[in-house]
């Protein structure tokens, strides 16, 4: 559905009372209830509209929350019989504290959309894939409308910190590597991101070093490069400049590219995430670990764009 810019947000912009960074504490009741509705705008309206595809895609959505939390069914709902699925996964979304468990909602939610509303045939649409789009793109504008930080991105809620590295970096990266060819190196960003989600800055930089060795690896693979599967990131670098993977003219006027590349991730990660902390814990600041994860984006997407162009 379109979103409309009102009077009252108009008014709101010239005021500067609409939020200009992101916010990760609290999930505004009035997005809350705009999740509703894009919800029920794509799989249904269950009270209105019964059908066995609409009963079992907010089941499914019920059944995956109540099982990780441990529980019956979800708060505030009484009764474990004759249960309104629906009603349930939306007054746990409108009335729980708990964020990331709101969090959690909007992205099992949208995850139903994602891979059961996109269906061929799914209540008879003609053009499912379209519907499950266009849910997805309201709701990261929503989220991005009412500045809070997250993204529904390749079938994850992701942390946004920079809205413009998140757009030049972290989109492309996810987009490139989502083929078959990256799967491993698509499989671990997706890790480094959730871990700092939940900021676990330590595995987040383990999970970017393995994306950007899997990645130069699977380029190696594609190219029938020679290495080893043990072969660390520094190695790995040389492989893909001894193969010319960036073109000689161009290696002069990019001299520090090796250098960064070995240094900023692999050596950021060798020091702050990999080995032994000893006898004090050593911490890695959270703006030290969004830095690794926009540098590690931003390397990712140049090396694959470098195999596309040779």
């Amino acid at each position: 559905m379109k979103i409309f810019d009102t009077f009252s947000k108009r008014q709101k912009r010239q005021r500067g009372e609409m939020p200009d960074v992101y916010q990760y504490d609290s999930v505004p009741i009035p997005l809350r209830v705009q999740v509703v509705h894009i919800l029920k705008d794509a799989i249904g309206e269950y009270n209105y509209q019964y059908n066995d595809d609409i009963e079992q895609s907010y089941r499914t959505a019920v059944d995956i929350l109540c099982r990780e939390y441990g529980v019956f069914r979800l708060p505030p709902a009484s009764s474990y019989e004759n249960r309104a699925y629906a009603k349930e996964l939306f007054d746990f979304l409108l009335n729980s504290q708990d964020i990331e468990q709101v969090v959690d909602v909007i992205e099992i939610g949208f995850r139903v959309v994602d891979k059961i509303v996109r269906t061929n045939g799914y209540l008879g649409r003609p053009k499912a894939g379209q519907a499950a789009d266009e849910a997805i793109m309201e709701l990261n504008a929503r989220l991005k409308e009412h500045g809070v930080g997250y993204q529904f991105i390749d079938g994850e809620i992701i942390r946004v910190d920079s809205e413009l590295i998140h757009t030049e970096a972290v989109k492309p990266a996810l987009r490139l590597l989502n083929t078959k060819s990256y799967k491993g190196a698509h499989e671990e960003f997706l890790k480094a991101y959730e871990h700092y989600r939940q900021g676990n800055t330590k595995e987040a930089l383990n999970e970017c070093l393995k994306a950007f060795e899997s990645t130069m690896k699977a380029i190696c693979d594609k190219r029938r490069w020679p290495y080893s599967p043990n072969d660390t990131a520094s190695k790995l670098i040389g492989v893909l400049y001894d193969n010319d993977l960036v073109p000689p003219f161009w290696q002069g006027q990019l001299q520090s590219l090796r250098s960064l590349l070995e240094s900023s991730i692999s050596t950021g990660r060798n020091r702050m995430g990999g080995h032994g902390q000893g006898a004090t814990p050593s911490d890695v600041p959270e703006h030290i670990a969004a830095y690794m994860l926009h540098m590690t984006a931003s390397t990712l997407v140049f090396l694959t764009k470098a195999e596309e162009a040779l």
